[in-house]
């Protein structure tokens, strides 16, 4: 089933998230509805905090740009209760944009490797090293996990200049593309 994304303003992108077990309620339903969602919104990342569940889950979907570029991975997982072990490489700034905040687009410097560790869909323990595109969009969804958004990393004459943006956002100005909601 094809959910609400939540959009800035709502106070789940900005809430505590937990870690979940093999127990949790239909865990395996969320998570289809997470792809399928992500899919809709034509994504290639979705945080649980972006529908509605301050939990820590997001899913990665790289498959139609690996098809494209032979240097992109063809990931598309699950990540549960991920944690950035340590962060490396050289400094890349890149454009960044976000379901849950649209039509704002921005760039954002992140370090280009990650060591990470992570539970997969059978709460299998994954440890993995990952760089580039991968690398971006895993710290972008994780971010998403420490109630942080892209945006925060913009410097402060930049967040002026998006800030009527985001107003007009949390007013519900914007182009929806997808089902969105905005819940304070």
């Amino acid at each position: 089933m094809i959910l609400p994304i939540y959009i800035y303003g709502s106070s789940i992108l900005r809430s505590e998230c937990k870690d979940i077990n093999s127990n949790y309620k239909e865990l395996d339903v969320i998570i289809d509805n997470m792809f399928m969602t992500m899919e809709n919104a034509n994504g290639i990342g979705l945080s649980a905090p972006q529908i509605g569940l301050p939990i820590n889950l997001f899913i990665i979907d790289l498959l139609p740009y690996s098809k494209e570029d032979a240097s992109i991975p063809p990931i598309r997982k699950t990540f549960i209760n991920p944690k950035i072990i340590k962060e490396f490489g050289e400094d890349i700034v890149e454009n960044e944009g976000c379901l849950s905040i649209p039509g704002v687009r921005e760039d954002v410097t992140r370090k280009n490797i990650v060591q990470i560790t992570y539970l997969d869909q059978d709460f299998k323990k994954n440890d993995e090293i990952i760089d580039g595109l991968y690398s971006r969009v895993f710290q972008h969804e994780f971010d998403h996990l420490k109630k942080t958004l892209f945006i925060d990393y913009l410097s402060p004459i930049k967040k002026n200049i998006v800030n009527r943006k985001l107003k007009s956002i949390m007013k519900g100005k914007f182009t929806d593309l997808y089902p969105t909601i905005l819940k304070k």
